[in-house]
């Protein structure tokens, strides 16, 4: 087994034990519909548009 041939430095090992908590927040993108931020690889929440496709159908339209 390895053995380290010397001291971890104090600013060394404290970046070690930053990176386990980072968090980072969830990627987001624009619709291209009506550009309002969305997540990817989801239905838009303003328009209802997935990929230039209509799926979400509003109340309103329909009646």
């Amino acid at each position: 087994m390895g053995v380290p041939k010397g001291k971890t430095s104090k600013a060394n090992r404290r970046m070690n034990r930053a990176a386990r908590y980072t968090l980072a927040g969830p990627a987001m993108s624009e619709c291209p519909q009506c550009h309002a931020i969305k997540l990817p690889h989801h239905v838009c929440p303003e328009c209802g548009y997935y990929k230039g496709v209509p799926v979400v159908v509003e109340k309103e339209k329909a009646e």
